[in-house]
């Protein structure tokens, strides 16, 4: 028998290219897919401007503006509001007077948010029975504050939500949130 010499086939390199095209489409597809369901929840919120006494006059025929400032503290929450606006608020300045009580002191070691809504509720109220339709609201923190202290003061002065017989009904009070430092 002769021997035959067979010549070795030269295989080629495999070519993985198209391969790793489609998983990088695949990987690429199923981010953006994945962001689709992730769920965000985003609040718009201001700085107050540095306008000073123009931004309680920001529109002469409407009026002096509420200004309506609530402090968040340690020791609890002060409202004030424009003085002449409505009866019974302090001046915006003494939000940030820790000289005086808060306004609504904490509660067992816990902010009263409750309480912070049924307040900022009779003051929508008493607004909307003299003709304005005010919609800011302006935060001021202590600089020790914690962010969900913060975020849940910001749902408790955005709207009022109340549960009657399975139905939920909610208020809309200061959708606009302005967001201010406390200086010592």
């Amino acid at each position: 028998m002769k021997r035959r010499v067979r010549q070795e086939e030269h295989v080629g390199e495999l070519n993985i290219i198209p391969y790793l095209d489609i998983v990088v489409n695949l990987v690429m597809f199923i981010l953006l897919s994945m962001a689709g369901l992730i769920t965000l929840g985003v609040l718009h919120v201001d700085t107050p401007s540095a306008g000073g006494g123009d931004a309680a006059m920001a529109n002469p025929d409407e009026g002096p503006k509420l200004l309506l400032t609530v402090g968040v503290t340690n020791r609890g929450f002060y409202v004030a509001g424009a003085s002449g606006v409505l009866e019974g608020l302090a001046d915006p300045a003494s939000a940030m007077d820790k000289e005086r009580p808060p306004t609504l002191p904490l509660k067992n070691g816990q902010y009263d948010y409750d309480g912070l809504t049924r307040l900022l509720v009779e003051i929508k109220t008493q607004l909307e029975q003299k003709g304005s339709d005010e919609k800011t609201v302006i935060l001021v923190a202590e600089m020790d504050v914690p962010y969900d202290v913060l975020i849940r003061t910001m749902d408790a002065t955005r709207e009022q939500i109340t549960v009657h017989e399975a139905q939920v009904a909610r208020r809309v009070l200061f959708p606009q949130v302005s967001l201010s430092a406390m200086v010592h």
